[in-house]
């Protein structure tokens, strides 16, 4: 079963904005974990970080600008139609609801996000609708937390292949080929100084922050 089953990615994230680390990091996973399909989701409200600069819709109309036709990315707003916090076990739940049981569900995190786990909203629920993937960064390295170790307990598996034979309830470290260090943050510094960020987004993304004039308070 586990070589039919469909897989099924999740990336959530403000995307404040979209960038070629956020795009070029969904390929890459794509590819090493053979994913079907990848969801890249705008968070509105994201409970544990700040308020996103630009309004959800922005960001994702940005979003669907920066993938275009990139095959098995989508472009997915649900999060921006749903009232309250924008919880992953939500998220998650709808996804397993419109795959199926057997459908190989992943969300994937980066390191940083990863190492806050134990202090999400109902952190073992994830596990019971999905796998996590961490995404890391070559030599990063950085001490996990007691409740995050007891919350991950026996789940960690050291393969692609160990993880996707079953549908959800393991944890995989995985390294992507390409580390492209670009911040969001950076980004909007640059835009609100008006300098080039040329490189740094898709041109598409930076025609549209142009001509929406986004950033530049």
């Amino acid at each position: 079963m586990s070589e039919t089953a469909l897989r099924v990615g999740m990336f959530g994230g403000t995307f404040d904005p979209v960038h070629l680390g956020h795009l070029r990091s969904a390929v890459e996973v794509s590819e090493c974990l053979q994913l079907d399909k990848l969801h890249m989701i705008p968070a509105p409200r994201p409970p544990l970080r700040g308020h996103p600069q630009v309004s959800a819709r922005d960001r994702l109309a940005l979003l669907e600008a920066g993938i275009k036709d990139t095959p098995g990315l989508i472009a997915d707003g649900r999060e921006l139609r749903r009232q309250g916090p924008s919880y992953s076990t939500l998220t998650l739940a709808e996804l397993r609801e419109e795959y199926g049981e057997a459908a190989r569900l992943v969300m994937l995190l980066g390191q940083d996000a990863f190492l806050r786990l134990a202090d999400w909203h109902q952190p073992e629920q994830l596990f019971a609708l999905a796998h996590v993937v961490v995404v890391a960064r070559p030599g990063y390295q950085s001490d996990r937390p007691a409740p995050l170790k007891e919350l991950i307990g026996e789940r960690e598996v050291d393969s692609v292949s160990s993880l996707m034979a079953e549908p959800k309830g393991k944890l995989l470290t995985q390294t992507l080929p390409t580390s492209m260090a670009i911040s969001a943050t950076l980004i909007r510094q640059r835009l609100a100084d008006h300098r080039s960020v040329r490189y740094l987004l898709p041109e598409t993304v930076e025609k549209q922050i142009h001509a929406r004039q986004l950033y530049t308070f």
